[in-house]
């Protein structure tokens, strides 16, 4: 049986502040969990009988069989599923050299969660391990961040950091880096040398990359519409906007 008390603490971990007092996030689904289980220390897992009886080999602190309704009461989804898990947040360190080596991307003040979930879920699937977030950056494990990654969240560590003071200091210590940025009045990103190491920065929903971070980068590229000239949409969605401009980076390879 889920009780009252367990109800009240899945649904406090909604709040940042409560993630980080009581150290959890809460993942749902089948798909979430079952990505998640190998990477994180589960404390508790919440599921249906079926569910249970279908994964014997499951490891948590703590194990409660629970109804529909229950999981219902606890869930942030429309439609809970059969189970559900909160993991312990994970500490990360980063190697300062790894830009050098490998491509990264760098988030400056995504605000939409599902944006940032689903950006996530586009590094998992072009071997982008690492993201850097300025500190104004939507969390990465609130619950909606965490559902829209679908499971990514356990291969793609993410950095919150002073993002212009952290670019700044690569620029300093590692010259030849590329820093790039999505600009309307950038050079069109099918033109451009790309490189396959270094880091790719995206904006703010609506205001785009801040003139701080602006400060560090190197290349401005544009992701062009098609046919060029036609009347279109203003912008792309920033999720969509990584998506094409990351593709583009591991095709040249």
């Amino acid at each position: 049986m889920l009780s009252k008390a367990k109800i009240k603490l899945i649904q406090s971990l909604d709040q940042k502040k409560k993630r980080l007092e009581e150290h959890l996030f809460v993942a749902e689904g089948p798909k979430v969990v079952g990505d998640l289980l190998p990477y994180f220390t589960c404390s508790l897992i919440v599921g249906k009988s079926s569910w249970l009886t279908a994964n014997p080999a499951i490891r948590a602190s703590e194990i409660i069989e629970a109804t529909s309704e229950e999981l219902r009461k606890a869930s942030f989804l429309k439609a809970p599923q059969e189970v559900l898990a909160l993991f312990q947040l994970p500490t990360y360190s980063v190697h300062q050299d790894i830009t050098s080596k490998e491509l990264c991307l760098a988030l400056d003040d995504i605000q939409d969660p599902g944006n940032l979930g689903t950006i996530i879920r586009v590094a998992d699937w072009f071997g982008i391990h690492h993201i850097f977030c300025s500190r104004n950056t939507a969390d990465a494990y609130s619950p909606k961040a965490v559902q829209a990654s679908m499971g990514a969240i356990a291969r793609v560590k993410t950095h919150y950091v002073d993002l212009p003071k952290h670019l700044h200091t690569i620029r300093k210590e590692n010259p030849q880096i590329p820093l790039y940025g999505t600009f309307l009045e950038g050079t069109n990103i099918y033109h451009e040398t790309l490189s396959s190491h270094g880091i790719i920065i995206m904006g703010n929903e609506g205001n785009g990359i801040s003139r701080a971070v602006q400060e560090n980068i190197t290349h401005k590229l544009f992701i062009p519409n098609y046919p060029t000239g036609t009347p279109t949409s203003e912008s792309l969605n920033v999720a969509i906007a990584t998506a094409i401009t990351c593709s583009e980076f591991r095709r040249r390879e």
